[in-house]
């Protein structure tokens, strides 16, 4: 029976990366003022930073509508036939209402269908490295229980550390409070985030100055990975010259299998801003 790994665009898989693993991503939107964009579909990451800069407002975003996932579902079945699994493997519920659209679209549907709804607890390449895996599997003909176990382990493991230029972005979408705000641009303190086991943006440590951080990063990933091999990606947004470097760095101190560089999209770079450098890393 085949298996389709669907996901939210907020996972920022690369498109082709998509297609060729045939993933299936629901996009959310993004409004400055009242103009509207699909992340991802019209409205690109080099774009949506572009974009950024020259507005004065914050933009916001929002999830897809129940309708929207269901419509997805429906279309799944038509292209694979009535025998087909669905994995959804969807941004954090603590961070979005995206993983509820999902489940109440699996509530309007034929119960027949065979749909498994996951809150990953993550976001950006987080979750959107184990839908790749878990597509790959899916492509290399294994099964849904197997698939399923997989990413439970990965849920379960997967290392993510992230420094942000400023911290404007995360303090106006709520993600911060305005203290720790101004404090943190004043001193030139770096602040080293994580997502935490509920799926909530938590500090993991401060640290002043980008390079000092970075060190601070790739010391908690050596601890992780006690010298084995390791799947990663560098996540950034408008920072690719930066990012490259750091891919470099991880690839010459860990014993990388496979590695990713990927630019943020439109959705998570509304609460990151311009500048973010970040770090995924999981045992093979």
């Amino acid at each position: 029976m085949p298996v389709v790994i669907l996901t939210d665009s907020a996972s920022d898989i690369d498109a082709s990366v998509r297609q060729s693993l045939g993933i299936v991503a629901v996009p959310l939107k993004v409004m400055f003022g009242a103009e509207t964009y699909l992340d991802g579909v019209t409205i690109s990451s080099s774009a949506f930073f572009d974009k950024l800069k020259q507005s004065h407002a914050l933009p916001t975003t929002s999830q897809p509508s129940p309708l929207e996932f269901a419509e997805a579902y429906k279309a799944i079945y038509e292209q694979y036939g009535s025998d087909v699994q669905i994995i959804a493997i969807l941004l954090s519920g603590s961070l979005s209402g995206t993983y509820q659209s999902a489940m109440i679209a699996k509530s309007m549907l034929d119960e027949n269908m065979d749909i498994t709804v996951i809150d990953s607890r993550k976001a950006s390449f987080v979750h959107g490295m184990i839908c790749v895996e878990a597509a790959k599997d899916a492509k290399a003909g294994k099964g849904k229980e197997q698939i399923l176990d997989a990413i439970d382990r990965y849920l379960d493991e997967v290392q993510v550390y992230f420094i942000v230029d400023t911290l404007e972005f995360l303090q106006k979408g709520g993600r911060i409070g305005r203290a720790s705000a101004v404090i943190g641009s004043l001193l030139n303190i770096k602040p080293i985030l994580t997502l935490d086991p509920a799926g909530y943006v938590a500090a993991f440590d401060k640290v002043r100055g980008t390079k000092k951080a970075l060190n601070r990063v790739l010391e908690a990933l050596q601890e992780y990975a006690q010298g084995q091999p390791v799947k990663v990606a560098i996540l950034h947004s408008s920072a690719h010259e930066q990012a490259a470097e750091l891919l470099e760095r991880v690839k010459n101190e860990f014993q990388v299998t496979e590695s990713h560089l990927e630019q943020i999209g439109p959705v998570i770079g509304t609460h990151t801003g311009p500048g973010l450098l970040g770090v995924v890393m999981v045992k093979q």
